[in-house]
């Protein structure tokens, strides 16, 4: 295959996984598209092709929901006890353990980034299963006293066919986020991956054929937004869309659900997340953070800390860190001991481009753009950092998903915190301070879904995740996720 290098040495169930014909998966079994259309997706590494993947349109989806909706009735509703789901989910994850090198080479392949990074995302996927495997056996209702003459309860029940449409930049890592409490709190899924990144979420479905799950519990329909994903957030068989990506599209879902059958919906979209350092940070740990927090990922992150407000008795010191950081990371294919891989695509790469243009233009002063080497093949970026920056200006206001950071200084507290929460977006932030009542008092004031204290970008499975204003709605993760794939009865009986 041109799109791998030789050197690159491929686990064997990655290239055999590779060669194979990347159909969908429906009701159990790999089926062609009814239109017999594919498409390419590519390594962005080198920008070569690196599989041909199935194009599902409406008639497709069709198939994928009705799969879910017999499975659901039939099977995993009827037949599958919460102790059975727990197995299940359990398996799974072993099987994850199993292939995650595989899984691993898949997600570098495709998204690109380092072999190091996916590891992370791969490990960090077998531990939602782990953790929503516990899930199935632990939801209980309520009782409610409400007279003499009544017994009255409540109990939680699963919502039915799910559509789960999931990015480019954690494709494997977010879609379980959605895909385990969906399964534990049993429902049936139908899962639209990115078409930049479909390859992994077609292996899952190997694994979870494997480890026992009944024939359409899980369902994977490849393709674009349209017609894929559009058939699947207006079908009025599909009772709930969770959908992780860009707040335009996330709007767009939301009338979409209304207009069908008024589906439950959930989002997680854009940041621009604020990363405050006040003049007693411990500069000792926020080194250990600064790079990573502001450049992960190539930037392709939403909840990096894309503006960073430095109080000025410290600003040139982080400015000097940032820059040092920065231009000590190595950039290159994900498969050579690299820290940043490419952007996804050459139409990323150019909307990051044209931000920094607009920055320039607006007055933006480019202090640091890292000199480092670059492949000459692939869709390349190097880190760059932005001073004299406004508040109102395109790369302080909208999300770039780029390796690209502006920073500022301030002089006293309210300033920043006002500063700080004037964004569309409220996702996440970081708070870096000595002074606990300091860190305290602001971060409950921030506005946003998640506050990291001394440290950024932390996740568990146990901890919910989602942001506010345009970031989206709902909660991601621990007992959160689970009311987001479920629904609340009451029950009156007459005594």
């Amino acid at each position: 295959m041109e799109s791998i290098p030789s050197d690159i040495v491929l686990h064997e169930k990655t290239r055999a996984f590779l060669e194979r014909n990347h159909t969908l998966f429906i009701g159990g079994e790999w089926l062609e598209p009814r239109s017999n259309r594919y498409f390419g997706t590519e390594n962005p590494a080198n920008g070569k092709e690196l599989a041909q993947v199935a194009l599902a349109d409406e008639a497709d989806v069709d198939l994928a929901v009705a799969a879910a909706r017999k499975a659901f009735r039939q099977t995993w509703r009827e037949e599958i006890t919460p102790a059975m789901r727990s197995d299940l989910l359990y398996q799974l994850a072993l099987l994850m353990e199993r292939d995650r090198q595989v899984l691993m080479e898949l997600e570098t392949l495709e998204n690109g980034k380092p072999l190091e990074n996916a590891a992370y995302d791969v490990d960090s996927a077998i531990s939602h299963f782990k953790y929503y495997a516990g899930w199935p056996t632990k939801f209980e209702g309520s009782g409610i006293p409400v007279d003499n003459q009544h017994m009255v309860y409540t109990r939680r029940e699963p919502l039915g066919v799910v559509g789960l449409i999931v990015p480019w930049n954690f494709p494997l890592m977010i879609a379980v986020w959605k895909l385990a409490p969906a399964l534990a709190a049993g429902n049936c899924c139908v899962l639209k991956p990115a078409e930049q990144t479909s390859l992994t979420a077609l292996y899952l479905a190997e694994l979870i054929k494997e480890s026992g799950f009944p024939d359409g519990v899980y369902n994977v329909v490849t393709g674009p937004g349209f017609p894929t994903g559009e058939a699947l957030t207006s079908h009025h068989g599909v009772d709930k869309i969770s959908f992780t990506g860009s707040t335009p599209v996330g709007k767009e879902i939301m009338k979409t659900a209304a207009a069908s059958n008024l589906k439950d919906v959930s989002l997680e979209l854009g940041g621009k997340s604020a990363n405050v350092i006040f003049a007693d940070a411990d500069m000792s740990k926020l080194s250990e953070s600064l790079t990573w927090s502001s450049f992960y990922n190539t930037g392709q992150e939403c909840t990096l800390g894309s503006r960073i407000f430095v109080h000025k008795s410290r600003y040139e010191e982080v400015v000097d860190m940032l820059s040092k950081g920065a231009g000590a990371l190595k950039i290159g294919d994900g498969f050579h001991d690299s820290d940043l891989g490419p952007m996804i695509s050459r139409q990323q790469q150019e909307r990051v481009l044209n931000y920094i243009e607009q920055g320039i233009k607006q007055g933006g002063e480019l202090i640091f753009d890292s000199k480092v080497s670059v492949p000459d093949e692939g869709y390349f970026m190097t880190p760059k950092v932005f001073v004299g920056v406004g508040d109102e200006q395109v790369l302080n206001r909208e999300e770039i998903f780029g390796p690209v950071v502006t920073i500022s200084s301030f002089e006293d507290n309210a300033e920043v915190l006002e500063r700080a929460n004037a964004s569309e977006y409220a996702l996440a932030a970081g708070v870096w301070t000595r002074d606990i009542s300091l860190a305290h008092r602001f971060a409950s004031e921030l506005e946003a879904g998640t506050v990291w204290i001394n440290g950024y970008d932390r996740f568990n499975a146990a901890v919910p995740f989602g942001g506010f204003k345009q970031s989206g709605i709902g909660k991601e993760m621990g007992r959160s996720a689970m009311h987001l794939y479920t629904r609340e009865k009451a029950i009156w009986v007459a005594l």
